[in-house]
């Protein structure tokens, strides 16, 4: 009889030990030494040094092969109005929105040039926001102060910043006006002071809530309690930006000179009248290149809105090429697109251009300074700080070959408003575009209909709201 062979087991493998910390490494002066030595050693490094005391270095970083080329014209070019301008506030994501359904009110109207009051929703984006924060407060009542959650949400109570879903919430919960009905205030054109009191208002209301939770007080209390706290938010903002209308008489001579009278008008009945798009019909498609967010899927971020009960912020994650294919049908179908991005990258301001090759640091520095679009997400580097709108496209052999931009710094800069962004820049930079359903391909649309992936509040997928 053979004996059976027996199996032998195999231990379960280890992770390798953590080596224990050492000792801080201290900056020794020999290293100091060595450094000094390198640096006299190449004669470049002291050029740089004499030209670098004596001027700024971002204009000795200028490419003037990038730069001399300013040269404004498109195959599609979809603007014949002026640009706008959103002054001291962080209100692009709401100007790139109005500029987008301005297109078809002028139609309508029958008007060269048109705004909606840009003043009219940040009214109401400020009070839902209260409203949005102090509701996250009672939410997280129970969360230690030091919860990196509620530190984040009390660091941001009510600033500046959206996103598409957000705006279109505005417009389905309040409606929109005639810039003329609700003008700009000092306030609305430069928000710090505002924002500034705000802030003391709610951080204050904050730690109200979380007394009287502390406290046991029970959910109605705390509600009633906030009730207080917005009706003082609204006293705020009727002070530095009006009171905005619940009806409103308006009057309007269009291009042919002719006179036309509306009253009795609300700002939910003019929204629903001007505003030719179908503002459901958008997605926001972003590009992220990190290796934790599939291509594919959706995301949103945790305690992103504006507006309780209002649209869900979802992205749908795409290629970049995907995204620009998109951009350009829209164009070439006569819409422009809303789009955001990381604005101040590789940036020439006088003459209104993007190129990712506009500036060489690394050159005067003699190093590497360059990591990819999701290293930069990763650490930091790059995250959505601006929204505007894509008016034109040069398109050659089938392919952009530069982006006509409107921006909303006003008409001293660049093309009298309209900006420049280069395809290269596009690939570095641009973070998400608002698209009707109807450009995906089947299979994506069909992607939107899954849960989303819930990124943390600090992800910079949320920074555009910030």
């Amino acid at each position: 009889m053979v004996a059976k062979s027996r199996k032998r087991k195999t231990a379960p493998k280890r992770k390798p030990r953590r080596q224990p910390p050492a000792a801080p490494a201290k900056l020794t002066r020999p290293m100091i030494q060595q450094m000094r030595q390198d640096f006299l050693a190449k004669p470049i490094y002291s050029v740089m040094q004499n030209a670098i005391t004596h001027t700024s270095v971002d204009g000795l970083a200028w490419r003037h092969d990038v730069t001399k080329d300013a040269e404004h014209s498109y195959s599609i070019k979809l603007d014949k109005w002026t640009a706008t301008n959103q002054k001291g506030s962080g209100r692009c994501w709401m100007f790139a929105a109005m500029n987008l359904f301005r297109v078809g009110a002028m139609k309508k109207l029958k008007l060269d040039n048109f705004e909606f009051s840009q003043n009219y929703p940040l009214f109401w984006d400020k009070l839902e926001k209260a409203n949005f924060f102090l509701e996250a407060m009672i939410d997280t009542a129970d969360r230690d102060i030091d919860d990196r959650t509620v530190k984040h949400l009390i660091q941001h109570p009510v600033d500046d910043g959206g996103q598409w879903n957000m705006f279109i919430s505005l417009v389905h919960r309040h409606g929109l006006v005639p810039k003329t009905i609700m003008p700009e205030t000092q306030s609305s054109s430069s928000t710090g002071s505002m924002n500034n009191i705000l802030i003391r208002k709610l951080r204050l209301g904050a730690k109200v809530l979380r007394d009287m939770f502390a406290g046991g007080a029970k959910l109605a209390d705390l509600r009633a309690a906030k009730a207080e706290m917005l009706s003082e938010v609204h006293r705020i903002l009727c002070i530095h930006l009006g009171t905005p209308p619940e009806k409103f008489d308006w009057q309007w001579t269009d291009k042919s000179d002719k006179l036309h009278r509306q009253r009795g008008m609300t700002p939910k009945r003019f929204a629903e009248t001007y505003v030719t798009v179908d503002i459901d019909d958008y997605v926001c498609l972003v590009h992220d290149p990190r290796p934790t967010s599939p291509v594919g899927r959706t995301f949103t971020v945790e305690h992103l809105g504006n507006v309780v009960g209002g649209q869900r912020v979802i992205y749908l994650n795409i290629d970049v090429e995907l995204m620009k294919r998109i951009t350009m049908k829209t164009l070439q179908d006569g819409e422009p697109v809303w789009f955001g991005c990381d604005v101040g990258h590789m940036m020439h301001r006088d003459t209104g251009l993007w190129d990712a090759e506009v500036q060489d640091f690394e050159s005067i520095y003699d190093m590497g300074l360059s990591m990819d679009k999701a290293a930069r997400l990763h650490y930091g580097s790059t995250a959505m700080s601006h929204a505007m709108l894509f008016t034109g496209v040069d398109i050659v052999g089938g392919k952009p070959r530069r982006w006509r931009v409107e921006n909303s710094w006003g008409t001293d800069k660049a093309n009298a408003g309209f900006w420049r962004m280069n395809d290269s820049w596009f690939n570095e930079h641009m973070f998400e575009i608002a698209a009707k359903s109807k450009y995906l391909p089947v299979k994506l649309r069909d992607a939107l209909k899954k849960k989303p992936i819930v990124l943390p509040v600090w992800d910079p997928m949320g920074s555009l709201a910030r």
